[in-house]
């Protein structure tokens, strides 16, 4: 069983980008707000892994659902 605590620090580790405070606020200021209608994985600017995971993550409810499902609220505003 993964005991991991999952942080978007960990999260962008993951997705294979710069993980620090400032990278991800710079990441999500780039390229916010996500247009309505379109999920998170559909995004133009992930690579297809990226995106695969996205989608894996929120479709069967993985251990990085909730926090993707909060990346995605903050590229909304």
């Amino acid at each position: 069983m993964d005991t991991e605590i999952h942080t978007m620090n960990l999260l962008f580790e993951q997705l294979g980008l710069p993980s620090d405070d400032k990278e991800i606020e710079r990441f999500i200021v780039r390229h916010r707000p996500l247009p309505r209608g379109l999920q998170i994985h559909e995004a133009s600017f992930w690579k297809p892994a990226q995106a695969s995971f996205l989608k894996e993550s929120i479709d069967i409810d993985a251990e990085w659902a909730e926090l993707v499902d909060e990346l995605d609220a903050r590229m909304r505003y």
